[in-house]
C-alpha cells in the first residue's frame, strides 16, 4: 500500500488586498468524520476548481469532493496580479517570447483555451466586469532599455500575426496618470480578474456540484485497493480517483522531488482613495493594468469601484525552498515598493499601503508543468511556471479529462510534453537562481 505523509503545510505571509476587498457567499465548511465520494480534490484553487468544475460537466452524476489546507482565495489563488495572458510571458528569462514560432503558437492555443474555460465559467455564474475584464494588458517601458524589449516583443508577435498597438508616452500618461513611463506595448487578448473574488464566485457558483471543505488540510493520503484515503486532522475522504492541484506543494505528496523551484513575489496593495482629490490635471483612467518590459520589473494596477481607486504594485523575487517566508521579509519589501510606487505616483506618497503579502510560485528548469497520472487513479496538476491563472486552469482542466480517461489532440499536446526536468545539487541551485535574480532585478533597474 502506498502511502505518504504530509508533514510541511502551505504557509501564507501576509493579508492579500485582493482578499480582504473581496466577498464570501458561504460561510466556511471544514472535513468532519468520514466521506466516500467518487473524485477528490486537493486544493481550491485554479487548477482544483478548474478541475471541479470539469469534472461536474463531464460526469454530473458523481460525488466530488474538494479540499483546501486553508480558506478559498486566502492562499496563492488570491494572492497574484490577477492577469490570465494568451500570449507569451515566461518568466524564466529577460524577454516574454524566446520560443520557436511552433512552440509560441500551441502556448497561446493553449492559454487562450484555458481563458475561454474561465470565460464560460464567469458567464455562467455572474461575476462581475470588475471580478473578469477582458480589457486587454500593457507592457510598459520606464527606460530605452523597456522600450527595446517592447520592440523585440512587438516583432516576435507580428512574425506569429498577433495584434498589438504601441503606445508612446503621451499615451501612457494619458492612461496611467504617470509621467513615469516612456511607451508600452497593448496586446488584446488578456483579461484581468480580481483574482480573489474570482475564485470565490467559481466556488460558489459550484456549490450545488461539488462539496467544498475549507481549513481542512490533507497530512496523509493512502492508496486502499485501486482507490484512495485521503486523511485531515478531523476527518476522512475515500474516493476512487484524486487530482492533486497543490501546486509546489508536490513535493510534499511525494512526487517530482527535486524538479521544483519554489519562488516568491511581493504586492502591496494601497488604501482607497479618489481621483478628485489628486492635484493633478490627468488622473489617468478609471482601471488599468500594467506588466513590466522587463520580466524582473514592476506588474503595476488600478482598480476602481464605488468612486474610489488603489493601486496594486508586484515587485521582487526571491527563491525559498523551504515554501514560505518571514514577515520580516514582507515589510521590507514593501519599503522598497513605497519608493517605486513615489516614483510613479508622487501625489500618492501620503496614501498609506493597506495590505503585502506574499505569494507563492513554482517552476521548472524547464518550464514544464507537473503533470499526469503518476500513481494508478493519483493525477497532478501542479507547477504553474509563473502564470497561475491560466496555466492552472488549463492543468485542471486536462488533469479532469485525462482521469476521465477522455482522449484529444489537444489533451495529448499536453500530457506528452517532458516533464520538470531535474534540478542541480541543493547548494549549486541556491546559488545559481540566487543569482540569476539578483542580477535580473539590477538590469531591470527602472522598470522595478
Amino acid at each position: 500500500m502506498s502511502t505518504h505523509t504530509i508533514k510541511r503545510l502551505p504557509v501564507d505571509t501576509g493579508v492579500s488586498g485582493w482578499e480582504a476587498i473581496s466577498v464570501r457567499s458561504a460561510p466556511v465548511r471544514e472535513l468532519d468524520g468520514r466521506v466516500t465520494a467518487d473524485w477528490l480534490i486537493i486544493g481550491a484553487g485554479f487548477a482544483g476548481l478548474s478541475a471541479a468544475r470539469r469534472l461536474s460537466q463531464l460526469h454530473p452524476g458523481d460525488s466530488i469532493v474538494v479540499v483546501e489546507a486553508h480558506e478559498v482565495a486566502k492562499g496563492p489563488a488570491g494572492r497574484n496580479s490577477g492577469f490570465m495572458i494568451d500570449v507569451p510571458h515566461s518568466l524564466s528569462s529577460g524577454e516574454y517570447s524566446v520560443a520557436s514560432a511552433a512552440a509560441t503558437a500551441l502556448e497561446i492555443t493553449q492559454n487562450r483555451f484555458a481563458i475561454a474555460f474561465a470565460g464560460e465559467a464567469a458567464r455562467e455564474y455572474g461575476m462581475s466586469a470588475e471580478t473578469f475584464d477582458p480589457s486587454g494588458k500593457i507592457n510598459a517601458a520606464a527606460t530605452e532599455r523597456g522600450l527595446k524589449l517592447n520592440r523585440n516583443y512587438a516583432a516576435s508577435l507580428a512574425r506569429i500575426g498577433e495584434k498589438y498597438q504601441m503606445f508612446d508616452a503621451t499615451q501612457m500618461r494619458e492612461i496611467t496618470g504617470s509621467a513615469y513611463y516612456q511607451g508600452g506595448i497593448y496586446t488584446p487578448g488578456a483579461v484581468l480578474i480580481q483574482p480573489a473574488q474570482y475564485i470565490r464566485d467559481l466556488a460558489a457558483g459550484l456549490a450545488d456540484k461539488v462539496t467544498l471543505f475549507e481549513r481542512s488540510p490533507i497530512v496523509e493520503l493512502a492508496r486502499q485497493g485501486s482507490g484512495w484515503t485521503a486523511r485531515s486532522p478531523k476527518g476522512v475522504v475515500s474516493a476512487a480517483k484524486v487530482i492533486l492541484a497543490v501546486n509546489g506543494h508536490i513535493e510534499d505528496f511525494g512526487h517530482f522531488q527535486g524538479r521544483l523551484l519554489h519562488v516568491f513575489t511581493y504586492a502591496s496593495m494601497t488604501a482607497a482613495y479618489q481621483d478628485a482629490e489628486l492635484n493633478r490635471g490627468m488622473p489617468g483612467k478609471d482601471r488599468w493594468a500594467l506588466l513590466p518590459a522587463d520580466p524582473m520589473g514592476a506588474t503595476v494596477r488600478k482598480i476602481s469601484s464605488g468612486g474610489s481607486s488603489r493601486i496594486v504594485i508586484r515587485t521582487r523575487f526571491t527563491y525559498d525552498p523551504s515554501i514560505q517566508v518571514t514577515p520580516q521579509r514582507v515589510a521590507a519589501v514593501a519599503e522598497e515598493q513605497r519608493h517605486s510606487l513615489n516614483a510613479r505616483f508622487p501625489e500618492l506618497q501620503s496614501t498609506p499601503l493597506e495590505f503585502s503579502w506574499a505569494g507563492r510560485l513554482c517552476l521548472s528548469r524547464n518550464s514544464a508543468a507537473a503533470f499526469g497520472e503518476i500513481e494508478e487513479n493519483l493525477y497532478s496538476a501542479c507547477c504553474e511556471n509563473g502564470l497561475g491563472t491560466v496555466k492552472s486552469t488549463l492543468a485542471g482542466v486536462m488533469a479532469a479529462e485525462l482521469a476521465s480517461g477522455n482522449r484529444s489532440e489537444f489533451l495529448d499536446s499536453f500530457s506528452q510534453a517532458p516533464g520538470p526536468s531535474r534540478l542541480p545539487p541543493k547548494l549549486l541551485i541556491r546559488l545559481g537562481v540566487n543569482s540569476v535574480i539578483r542580477w535580473h532585478e539590477f538590469r531591470a533597474g527602472r522598470e522595478g
